[in-house]
């Protein structure tokens, strides 16, 4: 869109007229989408996010395991403790420590829990826990209030007695000791970044006024944030501080607290790097040159901490990545390093020995499941949670010890009906030849050996380095697979699946390989009668909402229907809006007329369509877009103004504001399953789910014993396997 844009109104995100504006699209939307099958969509949804037979995720504090937990009695959540030996039981015996509904209803706020960070310090008794810094958001925005808080009081400790407290603000806030923290927030004037984000870290002292805080360290105004941190491993106490230039490269430096001297970690600033015990790991995103050679991307080197500092550049490799697999990170235990890594988006956990990096068996793992590491105790065992899960089996919580034998803790319950439901891997052919994977889950045909084509949604992101990977999907599994739908992760380029180079070759100039690696995997969907381009439909969120935008505006040939989440659309001012100027690194400088170039092949509000009753209009798929007032990451206008502008346009669009939630566009579950219902409703509304519904249904209310009771036996059988590795 050229010259005065005639909508830059909508970006006033709390004024009258943008929010009556936004009001009467949500009223229009809620009565479009009401019905017998959205009611059915919404309670689902709700039950499922409200089930009580979840897993609680647990971290353990010391002697205790430590939960925050969301149902349908407490939407807002309980954060709570338990002993390991109560937890271990069907109905562990818990300790509310903060119940955050209460807390609303006694405020009178719109509070949503941020997460609290426990103070580790050791007593005359050993290790105490006994203070957490709190934090709490209005409405689930970025923005946090914090708060000092006692667990053996189970109370809040005000500032009038020598509490931490700090007012609303993008913060963050750690501990040093008992009496002291390190702090970054909004100061005052000329104290954040272009991009939002605090620039100057300090030391505070309890009993003392933010005001009197030393400040240990700077950035510039242009880099994105600050930070400062202890690492309190006991013969290895080391404070750090560092900068993060733009989003993807940083530097860091060992602090001397008693001088306020900095020493430069002198890796390559967009390398992954961590300090643990003695050893530096770095893991470069581009080709290192060093004495002994190039380390490629994607691998992991570990060097003696204190030698680096000195100017050794001797290593280990520890990891070496190929054409199939990645490094996707790594943790600690107390004596074994973890990585986790990728074969053709495929899971895989390791065990190694620090100093020799020899490989260490973990027993117990199951096969073909996605792990994720939830806990480990770096400082004081080899105790490890891991969380495993498929697209068709609901998640286990895995306990023991690294390099010893894990067994189930926890198991979630089924959520939805995967009988019958079959996952299978493909990869398109992008316009330059690479190959894309992405998998397809789906009933199997009944019967047939020719599936016939029914209502696909196809799901992706492509930025940020974020890997899509195989996880259990209960609300998509009971709002469209069960329903008789395909679903499709496409694992496109500008995400981490091979490694730092798969994102990497989609960055600034390069950008356009996201989506035409998306619309490959579109076109590979139809052309193995997966589905249709009139049953094919898109969804993404965020950096995935500027992909359905652009999918709307340059490929809008390839789908029936397309859901626009909490979207970055207009990329002409999206690093003046928000958070948007820490992007710059991800998509280009728009201020820059080199970079505006690229950018504005694809910015979609730049690409609007000609007139729907013009000679030049083309036939477009149905768009429902949605975003939230109280995001403070992508800003509101974005969606707003694509939506107004496509009105005018003449082009028929869905739209609805959540007026809280932040960025994930939901304070609460309520919230969540309404917003899911609007997706799904919608979907199944424009890609006419009437044929392919009734089938499965009939099929599935036949079979549905059988199956059943064929999958418990798959699903026995594979567990006495993993048992037997």
């Amino acid at each position: 869109m050229g010259g005065m844009d005639p909508y830059l109104w909508l970006e006033e995100i709390t004024g009258e007229a943008p929010l009556t504006w936004a009001r009467e699209r949500n009223t229009a939307t809620s009565k479009a989408l009401a019905g017998p099958r959205f009611d059915a969509l919404e309670a689902d949804t709700l039950a499922i996010l409200d089930d009580k037979r979840r897993i609680p995720h647990p971290r353990r504090r010391g002697p205790l395991f430590y939960n925050f937990w969301v149902d349908g009695d407490h939407p807002y959540g309980l954060w709570r403790r338990t002993t390991p030996e109560s937890f271990a039981t069907d109905s562990p015996e818990w300790e509310v420590l903060v119940d955050v509904d209460e807390l609303r209803r006694a405020e009178s706020q719109d509070w949503v829990w941020h997460g609290a960070t426990v103070l580790r310090a050791l007593g005359p008794d050993g290790l105490e826990w006994d203070r957490a810094l709190v934090s709490l958001s209005h409405g689930g925005s970025d923005a946090t209030v914090i708060r000092e808080f006692s667990l053996s009081r189970r109370a809040w400790i005000p500032a009038a007695e020598g509490g931490f407290e700090l007012p609303e603000a993008k913060s963050s806030i750690s501990w040093i000791d008992g009496d002291s923290v390190y702090v970054e927030t909004d100061f005052g004037p000329g104290t954040l970044t272009e991009s939002g984000y605090p620039r100057i870290a300090k030391r505070w002292r309890r009993g003392t006024p933010l005001e009197e805080a030393t400040t240990v360290f700077e950035g510039a105004v242009s880099d994105v944030s600050v930070y400062a941190a202890y690492d309190d491993t006991p013969g290895y106490e080391r404070h750090f501080v560092g900068r993060s230039t733009d989003f993807y490269n940083s530097e860091e430096f060992l602090l001397d607290p008693e001088t306020g001297a900095t020493t430069l970690i002198e890796v390559p600033t967009d390398a992954a790097t961590s300090v643990h015990d003695g050893y530096l790991m770095v893991s470069p995103k581009r080709e290192w040159e060093l004495p002994g050679g190039a380390a490629a991307p994607g691998s992991l080197l570990a060097f003696d901490f204190a030698a680096f500092l000195d100017g050794s550049r001797e290593h280990s490799t520890v990891f070496t990545p190929d054409a199939h697999t990645s490094l996707q990170g790594w943790t600690w235990t107390k004596s074994y390093l973890l990585l986790a890594t990728l074969r053709d988006v495929r899971t895989e956990l390791i065990t190694l020995g620090p100093g020799t990096w020899e490989r260490r068996e973990t027993r117990g793992l199951p096969r073909f499941a996605e792990l994720t590491v939830t806990g480990t105790d770096p400082r004081e065992s080899d105790e490890l949670f891991l969380l495993a899960n498929s697209f068709t089996l609901p998640s286990t919580l895995l306990y023991g010890q690294a390099g010893g034998e894990m067994s189930p803790l926890k198991a979630a319950p089924r959520m939805y009906d995967a009988a019958g439901v079959t996952t299978e891997q493909f990869f398109a052919t992008s316009d330059d030849g690479t190959a894309i994977p992405y998998f397809v889950v789906r009933r199997a045909a009944y019967g047939a050996e020719t599936p016939e084509p029914v209502p696909t949604l196809l799901y992706g992101y492509g930025g940020f380095e974020n890997s899509l990977t195989p996880g259990y999907l209960p609300v998509a599994g009971r709002s469209w697979i069960e329903r008789g739908g395909a679903y499709v992760l496409a694992n496109i380029r500008g995400g981490g699946e091979y490694g730092p180079t798969w994102h990497t070759s989609a960055l600034k100039e390069n950008r356009m390989r996201v989506y035409e690696d998306f619309a490959a995997v579109a076109r590979d969907l139809v052309a193995r009668g997966v589905t249709t381009r009139d049953l094919l439909g898109a969804q993404g969120g965020s950096n995935g909402g500027l992909l359905m935008g652009v999918m709307y505006t340059r490929y809008p040939e390839l789908f029936g229907a397309i859901v626009c989440q909490v979207p970055l659309l207009d990329m002409r001012r999206y690093h003046e809006l928000l958070a948007g100027a820490s992007w710059v690194a991800e998509y280009g400088d728009p201020d820059d007329p080199e970079q505006w170039a690229y950018i504005a092949e694809y910015s979609p509000y730049q690409n609007l369509p000609a007139p729907a009753d013009s000679d030049a209009a083309v036939r477009r798929p149905a768009l429902l877009v949605t975003s939230s007032t109280r995001d403070d990451r992508v800003h509101p206008g974005h969606a707003r103004k694509f939506v107004a502008a496509l009105e005018d346009l003449g082009y028929p669009v869905r739209y609805y504001e959540n007026i809280e939630g932040g960025h994930g566009g939901a304070a609460d579950n309520r919230q969540a399953a309404f917003k899911s219902a609007v997706a799904y409703e919608f979907l199944w509304e424009e890609l006419g789910d009437g044929a392919a519904e009734a089938a499965g249904s009939d099929r599935a209310e036949n079979d549905r014993a059988e199956n059943d009771r064929a999958e418990n036996d798959r699903a026995e059988n594979d567990r006495a396997e993993g048992a037997q590795r």
